[in-house]
């Protein structure tokens, strides 16, 4: 097999029988679970972003999670599964959201829920992090599977296998970052430095269902159908992009990995037009950064200008809809400190927001969501 290459295959739904087949296709026939030796301990990072059940279609489906759970158990490993959501890192959240996520079957099938919630300052070398905290369950595994769930995403305009591994910094430091790498291009470079630090195994995506929309906690599910698994996640995250029917430059962070020689200028050609069957053409997305608008260094004095100013004007911004409940929720996301309640609603202030899209992320209501600019829908369209 091409380790470069995704695989994919059907899968129908999430009964028990379709996923064990869907995942006996992508991992054991395929080889990508060859690197499973008994005795080891192996953890598995899902997408567990906000406490939102399985039909939501915001988090990794737990069906998927305990099947492989049992895989790995049958080649003698050990599983621990978890995530760091965008709440506080602590046991009280973890246990509702594994709760509401519907991850006791994963601890039926085998699998020990993570209630480690400390975490390290480590030293990295990447272009934007040179330290970061990075979660300690995950330090103890011996090697690390990422579970993701494709979404549409208000600041990266989609969430697959490269935006997953930002979990592995700890609940509200998130915030943090974004506040401090506001940039789009920084914070593409950020998540680009955190894979290349986490290096996983394996990535696996659940394309089941899928979410459009307001994602990506509020999104609305649509069926797709698919389950993807690779060695590569940026190649896998631009086979997403493609079946999503969204153009490449629309996802800042493949941007930042082709600049860095981490992703390939132009993909497969055969394995995209295997996918063909499944784009979708009208798939409605959350905003998106495009990475037209991406820092190079090798840029002239006039483009470089020139992108910022195409920056600003087109540049997506959070709007606050009918359905705003004045829960605070979006005050307590945000890093910026740009929220205020005024006469029941929230109100944003434009001078302080850095559009991190926190405030949209984890908006209970979904009532806060991306506004594109009128002159970026004229461009898209």
């Amino acid at each position: 097999m091409n380790s470069t290459k995704p695989i994919f295959t059907e899968c129908n739904s999430y009964g028990k029988e379709d996923v064990t087949e869907a995942l006996k296709r992508i991992l054991s026939d395929s080889g990508l679970l060859d690197f499973v030796k008994p005795g080891m301990k192996i953890g598995i990072k899902l997408n567990l972003c906000a406490a939102r059940k399985p039909e939501a279609a915001a988090t990794t489906h737990p069906v998927p999670v305990a099947e492989l759970t049992k895989m790995l158990k049958e080649l003698g490993a050990e599983v621990v599964i978890g995530d760091s959501p965008g709440e506080p890192f602590t046991r009280p959240v973890l246990s509702h959201i594994y709760n509401v996520c519907g991850l006791k079957i994963c601890e039926d099938a085998g699998a020990e829920l993570n209630y480690d919630t400390d975490f390290t300052n480590t030293d990295a070398d990447g272009v934007i992090l040179h330290e970061f905290a990075y979660c300690d369950w995950l330090t103890k595994c011996d090697a690390i599977i990422n579970f993701c769930k494709l979404k549409s995403h208000g600041l990266m305009g989609m969430t697959a296998a490269v935006k997953n591994l930002y979990g592995v910094i700890p609940g509200t430091i998130k915030s943090e970052y974004h506040f401090l790498h506001r940039d789009p291009g920084d914070f593409s470079n950020m998540l680009v430095d955190i894979n290349e630090f986490v290096r996983p195994v394996l990535h696996i995506v659940d394309a089941v269902e899928v979410m459009e929309g307001n994602g990506p906690t509020q999104g609305t599910p649509r069926h797709l159908g698919l389950m993807m698994a690779g060695k590569d996640q940026y190649e896998i995250d631009r086979l997403c992009a493609y079946i999503l029917g969204v153009s490449e430059n629309e996802i800042p962070y493949l941007g930042c990995a082709k600049k860095r020689g981490l992703l390939a200028e132009k993909p497969d050609t055969a394995y995209l037009e295997r996918a063909k069957k499944y784009i979708f053409s009208d798939f409605t997305r959350s905003g998106a950064t495009s990475s037209w608008f991406l820092y190079d260094p090798t840029d002239p004095p006039i483009k470089a200008l020139l992108k910022k100013a195409l920056y600003v004007v087109l540049r997506s911004k959070p709007v606050v809809t009918e359905g705003c409940t004045a829960c605070g929720h979006c005050i307590k996301g945000c890093p910026a400190n740009a929220i205020v309640i005024k006469k029941g609603r929230a109100h944003i202030k434009r001078s302080k927001c850095v559009r991190c899209f926190c405030c949209q992320e984890f908006c209970p209501t979904g009532a806060m969501k991306v506004k594109r600019s009128a002159i970026a829908r004229m461009v898209e369209h």
